[in-house]
Order: structure tokens, then C-alpha cells, then sequence
């Protein structure tokens, strides 16, 4: 994993329009996106999702969908010294003994080197991702994913050191919530490839180098779940429209059998794709969610996420359990 180096986005160019449809916006020239020879937009590109815009609203933004010049300025600034903060000493500016920045008082992975601050809001100055519902928060959750979760956290304090099975999928390096689908930005390595022909997309995800093959021609389904879902692809006018169904249960919560999932890629100008998901889960929510972010150009390349060759991590992991069960000390959940 290296760091990227990321194309300045012009704030205020774009203005991201939203409605109970696909999402569709032009470049404020108002010109067309460059086509493809079968004449369709051109949305193949290296691309950064990382913003500072929250997924879900604020508590001190409640009711309020955008912010103005000042209010996101503000918000921005403070987000930037939160980080900082957590980071370092506000007096020494050494670094904090370990990074103990997260709310549970867990050791973050990297040092700062790493990690992909957001720079500033969406262009909107959006106050979520969310988009519906009209809170910007989730739907509520169903009382059994409520009640699954529970048993969940509960047999993971118990039985995390027991095998490698019973370790999370980034923890066995197979897939991440960051790279989907559908995409959701974090701390690092938010950055994409997309790659275009007559009869498929290709989307490559730098964290744990993902590679989606989606077909936009009528191809026979595989009868199998895959971790990623199964995904087929067409076009409504100018915007790619992505159908994903047949996720494996990933056991974290994330994703599952149960989901539909709908992405929509939509080509704004020459340096950002709009993108676009709703997502059903009849098992774990309550009603569907939307969520709006865009993928602006970057000039920066896509390396290799290597996590932890021959996983070697993972058996770290477990050779110390083993050896504090030797030991007579107790594994620390």
C-alpha cells in the first residue's frame, strides 16, 4: 500500500443535483461528456472517493441537508484539527504513544504516512453521504439484525482466537467494507480504477485490489454466491446502472444473501463520475438507504494493497493466542 497523490478538485464547479430518480447532472459549461466509439459517456478512469463529508448526518446538523461557505469552512477546519489531535501531542506535536485515537482505545494500524485525511467536503457541502432517507442517517434496523448483532459481538468476544474462520474477512485479507460493493470511504487506500469496453465495466478497487468483471450483455448468472455479489450492468440514457444481487454472507454484518444493491455512475465532467447506490436489505433494515458521493480524477496510480503476504498476520494472530494459552494468561478480547 503507498500513498497517492490526488488532482485538485475545483469546488464549486459541480453542483450535485439530487431527486427520487437516478441522479444526472451536466458540467457547469453545460458541455457533453467525452463518448465512447459506441457512444456512450466515458466514465473509465482513475478516481478518488475520499471526502471529509460524514456518511451519516451530525447530530449538530440535524434537519440540516447542506452548509454554507462559513459553516462548512468551520466544520472542515475542525475536522482537520480533530485528526490532528487524535494524532498528536497538541503541545509537542510528538505522536500520540500508539495513535490511541479511536473511541475504543484501540491501536490504529499505520502511521500517519498511511492514512487519506479527507481535504474538504462534497462539492455540495453536503452534511452526509446519505441522501434518503431525508435524515441522512440509516433506517432504522430490524429487531433480528439488532438481536444478530448482539450474538455476533458475543461469540466474536469468546471465540476470536479460536481459528482463522472465525476472524473477520479484512482480517483474513479477502474483502473490505471500503471497497464494496458498494463503495464506502475511510481512512486509506480510497481510490479506484474503471475500465470500459462495448460489453463490460471493470471496476478495480485499490483496497485489496478487487477486481469487478460486470457484463452489459445478457450473460447467464453464476448459481453460486460470491463475496462480492453477482453484478450486470447496462445503460438508461447517460447513466451506467449496476444491479449486484447473490452476496455472500460476509458475517460482519455487512452484507448478505439478502441484499439488492443498485449502483448508478454518472459522467458530470472530465474529472468527476457521480456515483450513486441504494441498497435493500430486508434483513437488516428496516427500508432502503441512498447514498451519494462522487469519484473525482486523480493523477495518482493505483498500487499494489498487499495486507499481509502469505497471512502472515493472521498467524501472528493466532500463534499469540496460543502462546498465552500456554502461558496461563488470559487473551485479551
Amino acid at each position: 500500500m503507498r500513498k497517492t497523490s490526488f488532482a485538485a478538485f475545483a469546488v464549486g464547479a459541480i453542483v450535485l443535483t439530487f431527486a427520487a430518480g437516478p441522479a444526472l447532472a451536466q458540467s457547469a459549461g453545460g458541455d457533453m461528456p467525452p463518448r465512447t466509439p459506441d457512444g456512450h459517456p466515458h466514465i473509465s478512469g482513475t478516481f478518488t472517493f475520499r471526502t471529509l463529508t460524514p456518511m451519516q448526518r451530525p447530530a449538530q446538523f440535524e434537519g440540516l441537508e447542506t452548509l454554507g461557505p462559513e459553516q462548512a469552512a468551520a466544520f472542515e477546519a475542525s475536522e482537520r484539527t480533530r485528526q490532528n489531535r487524535d494524532l498528536f501531542d497538541p503541545e509537542t506535536g510528538a505522536p500520540n504513544a500508539g495513535y490511541q485515537s479511536r473511541a475504543d482505545g484501540g491501536v490504529l494500524s499505520y502511521n500517519e504516512f498511511w492514512y487519506e485525511r479527507g481535504i474538504e467536503l462534497t462539492s455540495d457541502k453536503r452534511t452526509s453521504l446519505i441522501v434518503d432517507p431525508p435524515s441522512g442517517r440509516y433506517p432504522p434496523r430490524t429487531e433480528a439484525a439488532v438481536q444478530a448483532d448482539r450474538e455476533r459481538a458475543a461469540y466474536r468476544r469468546e471465540h476470536m482466537y479460536d481459528s482463522y474462520e472465525n476472524r473477520s474477512t479484512g482480517d483474513r485479507c479477502i474483502v473490505f467494507g471500503k471497497s464494496g460493493p458498494p463503495l464506502r470511504p475511510g481512512a486509506y487506500n480510497n481510490n479506484l480504477m474503471i475500465f470500459q469496453t462495448a460489453d463490460s465495466v471493470a471496476i478495480l478497487t485499490e483496497q485489496a485490489r478487487q477486481a469487478r468483471i460486470i457484463p452489459l450483455v445478457d450473460t447467464e448468472k453464476p448459481r453460486v454466491e460470491q463475496w462480492a455479489g453477482v453484478s450486470r450492468g447496462h445503460w438508461e440514457g447517460e447513466t451506467l446502472v449496476i444491479e449486484t444481487t447473490q452476496f455472500r454472507d460476509w458475517r460482519n454484518g455487512r452484507n448478505g444473501p439478502s441484499v439488492h444493491l443498485i449502483e448508478r455512475l454518472t459522467r458530470l465532467d472530465p474529472d468527476t463520475v457521480a456515483y450513486e447506490y441504494t441498497l435493500t436489505d430486508p434483513s437488516r433494515y428496516t427500508a432502503p438507504y441512498t447514498v451519494m458521493m462522487p469519484l473525482r480524477r486523480t493523477d495518482g496510480e493505483i498500487y499494489e494493497y498487499a495486507c499481509h503476504e502469505g497471512n502472515i498476520g493472521l498467524y501472528g494472530i493466532l500463534a499469540g493466542a496460543r502462546r498465552f494459552e500456554r502461558d496461563g494468561r488470559e487473551l485479551r478480547p
